[in-house]
């Protein structure tokens, strides 16, 4: 390693040590990497891209149920819904006919959103529990993970066609575009917060506070809405040019690169809960041991327990610093 590399990054170090502002970004992404979050966030994107289309299965049923009388109506909350569907929706806005409320699409939808929404939580849960670094046999069991995960599944689903048909019916009684939108921004924006709070709270089999959490609620939140927001808009430019080459499938891509993009955004968010609530910073950045690394270490090691009475025990032993010893060497 050059001197000046090694001095360069020594200088970093101990600026980011010093400073929060910094100390817990590079805290929060060590830790990402140290977890192997990034795979657990493919995990969620996989189960994410199959049920985002059984649940709008299963919500076009349902409002062809319920609103079979009103057709306008029907219409504005489906639009409404697929607005906020990632990169997909505004494609499949046009091949979505007359809704007639379908007995055998609702049954079929349930079954499908029931499973591919329950693989969701449970590849959330599985990595909340490896970002708090709880060991395999304090984890919930089969039937408590599925539970959990129906729990939230249900108030997911619950909050939103209650947020949709609101705004549906604000827009349906006359009220202004931009109002709408502006309210629509709004109770995206609170609903996703709750969600967020609820599900980083709800789905770990850590013991956790609801004011431990809501740092990265408040940041999965923003980074959710801000997906919404502009995440579609630039994967479908990103592959517009692509869509004359791949055709459909095209979308199909685009989904996956938005749900995988927002899925290791939450998982940064649930790093950032942990590097707070436990204050794992600084984070040394030249290989030294500072507290904050040995206690992310212990955590680590203790979370690889597979049985009850396996007992784990984390030492560290001394060594030289490596840009230390080259530093010896030049001189």
């Amino acid at each position: 390693m050059p001197l000046s590399f090694a001095h360069s990054l020594r200088r970093l170090d101990s600026w980011q040590q010093r400073a929060p502002v910094l100390g817990i970004p590079v805290a929060v992404i060590k830790k990402f990497l140290d977890d192997g979050a990034d795979r657990l966030g493919v995990q969620i994107a996989y189960w994410g891209f199959f049920s985002v289309f059984a649940l709008l299965l299963v919500f076009a049923s349902i409002l062809g149920f319920v609103f079979q009388s009103n057709p306008d109506l029907q219409r504005q909350l489906l639009d409404s819904t697929l607005e906020r569907m990632p990169v997909i929706g505004p494609q499949i806005r046009g091949d979505i006919g007359t809704l007639t409320g379908s007995g055998a699409a609702l049954a079929v939808g349930l079954v499908g959103a029931l499973w591919t929404g329950l693989g969701v939580t449970l590849a959330i849960a599985t990595a909340l529990d490896r970002v708090w670094d709880v060991p395999q046999p304090k984890r919930a069991g089969f039937v408590s993970s599925r539970l959990r995960g129906l729990l939230v599944l249900v108030s997911v689903g619950a909050i939103n066609v209650l947020a949709t048909v609101a705004v549906g019916l604000a827009t349906a009684g006359g009220v202004g575009t931009e109002v709408t939108r502006v309210l629509g921004l709004v109770a995206s924006a609170v609903i996703d917060l709750v969600l967020f709070a609820a599900s980083f709270r709800v789905l770990t089999a850590a013991h956790v506070t609801t004011r431990q959490v809501l740092p990265g609620a408040l940041l999965a939140a923003g980074c959710w809405l801000g997906l919404q927001v502009l995440g579609g808009v630039l994967v479908t430019k990103v592959l517009a040019g692509s869509s004359q080459t791949y055709g459909g499938f095209a979308a199909v891509i685009g989904l996956l690169s938005w749900l995988l993009i927002a899925s290791e955004l939450i998982l940064i968010a649930a790093e950032l809960n942990v590097v707070l609530a436990r204050r794992l910073w600084p984070r040394s950045l030249t290989g030294g041991l500072l507290e904050a690394d040995k206690q992310a270490l212990r955590a680590s090691a203790h979370a690889a327990q597979l049985d009850p009475r396996q007992q784990i025990t984390v030492t560290f032993g001394q060594r030289r610093d490596l840009l230390h010893r080259h530093e010896a060497d030049d001189a």
